[in-house]
């Protein structure tokens, strides 16, 4: 027997969250069957109380896009979450840690649509088509649920977890790219925490951003030109705190950094 849940109070519960900075509990031990479709209800439920405030959807970001976070958290499929425009950092400026709750941060290729994306049956080859570039980019990734203590219904019903992304200043065509082979290191305050390659985003970062727009279909969305997808982590993420400096230098992309204030 499926849980009645109401979408609308928990994505309250979860705006009230950010904005007080006071996690809560998981949704997961209040709820135990929950559902993966469930979960995206209360995300979508979130995502229309922040357009109503007046924000506006720039991207997405793709989370358990690596078999090693699918094993931890025992699933076997990403999840996505909502990137809005007071979310987006440019390479080099500050984010306040005051007003995160326990944030880390990720390395990511992004890729910005040239054209409008819709599954499904995308393909990576669809992809890489409609990609008017990719960008070194970092995710600041926040869980609004106590101590990180999260299944997948958890980090989808809190909009994947997301809380910012910075982006690097060069756009590099993806023609001459195998992006599967892009290298980064990642560096906190100097010192390499963790290194990756495209291939560890499901084996290839354009079959992540595929796996984004098929799903999507099933809620009636789509991708549009100009949006900006975080393909998935290639390494660790590291916790950040007040004086730390995140930088990840990729092969052939460039490099992207932020400093918490």
């Amino acid at each position: 027997m499926t849980t009645s849940i109401n979408p609308e109070q928990l994505a309250a519960e979860l705006y009230q969250a950010q904005q007080q900075r006071v996690p809560v509990d998981p949704l997961t031990d209040r709820f135990p069957d929950i559902t993966i479709a469930q979960a995206y209800q209360v995300q979508l439920a979130l995502a229309r109380r922040r357009q109503a405030e007046g924000r506006r959807v720039v991207g997405w970001k793709i989370g358990l896009s690596s078999k090693a976070m699918q094993e931890m958290l025992g699933v076997s499929e990403p999840d996505y979450g909502h990137l809005f425009d007071d979310m987006v950092v440019s390479t080099g400026q500050s984010v306040p840690a005051a007003t995160l709750l326990q944030p880390r941060c990720e390395g990511e290729i992004a890729f910005i649509l040239g054209r409008d994306l819709a599954g499904p049956g995308v393909t990576i080859a669809d992809v890489l088509a409609a990609t008017r570039g990719v960008m070194p980019a970092l995710e600041i990734i926040d869980s609004r649920v106590r101590d990180w203590k999260i299944k997948i219904q958890d980090t989808i019903a809190d909009n994947g977890s997301s809380a910012g992304l910075v982006l690097g200043d060069r756009l590099t065509p993806v023609e001459a790219l195998d992006l599967r082979l892009v290298g980064m290191a990642l560096y906190k305050n100097g010192e390499l925490v963790g290194s990756g390659a495209g291939a560890a985003s499901m084996g290839h970062p354009a079959a992540a951003v595929a796996w984004l727009v098929n799903k999507l279909a099933e809620f009636g969305l789509s991708l549009k030109a100009g949006e900006i997808v975080l393909s998935g982590s290639l390494s660790i993420a590291p916790f950040v705190t007040a004086g730390d400096t995140i930088r990840a230098d990729f092969d052939r992309l460039g490099s992207v950094s932020v400093c918490f204030a």
